[in-house]
């Protein structure tokens, strides 16, 4: 069970990263420096720094008032191209508690695949339609809500690991179909 926790955990952080990246390396950072609900390993338990906490803040700041600035959040999405799936790949490898049973670079690679494919769903679909219907006006609040939901799903995965699971398996699946089914209508006009 210990395992399948771990997994769930370092999933739905990851896909929390593809959202926001710093938020959940912050909520990791302080859980683990504060708490007893997560513990790092080498070389990961560097992410306890207070340097690194400070940085995180002031990353995660300069992150929520730059994607709330029309015009500047598209910028702010295409430099986090590169950002959110590497931030994805370092929680998932540090939150996990089997990163010893799991290959570094198995761990590094799921998890900047899970939030690479969340941050393209998000800057490739979700803000292009949402700047699309509302002239960009809707922008600042759908980053509010991703900000938030990145926070609970970030807390969620390290406290409730197993919910995780149950959440982020439908919303996979939602996802995959709405894209094959986008693929087909594509396919059909062309």
């Amino acid at each position: 069970m210990e395992i399948l926790s771990g997994i769930f955990s370092a999933f739905g952080l990851s896909a929390s990263a593809g959202l926001n990246a710093y938020i959940p390396l912050l909520v990791v950072s302080l859980l683990a420096r504060y708490t007893q609900l997560l513990k790092l390993e080498a070389p990961w338990d560097t992410l306890t720094s207070p340097w690194i906490i400070g940085l995180l803040v002031a990353l995660s700041l300069v992150e929520f008032f730059a994607d709330k600035i029309p015009a500047v959040n598209h910028v702010n999405d295409g430099i986090q191209t590169f950002v959110r799936p590497v931030a994805g790949a370092i929680v998932f490898a540090a939150s996990t508690q089997v990163v010893t049973d799991i290959h570094p670079a198995v761990a590094l690679a799921a998890g900047l695949l899970i939030a690479g494919s969340v941050h393209v769903a998000k800057a490739g679909a979700l803000r292009p339609a949402v700047t699309a219907t509302t002239g960009g006006l809707a922008n600042p609040v759908v980053s509010i809500l991703e900000d938030v939901v990145s926070t609970v799903l970030s807390i969620l995965s390290i406290v409730i690991p197993l919910l995780i699971g149950v959440v982020l398996v439908p919303i996979a699946a939602w996802v995959a179909w709405v894209i094959w089914r986008r693929a087909n209508q594509e396919a059909a006009r062309a």
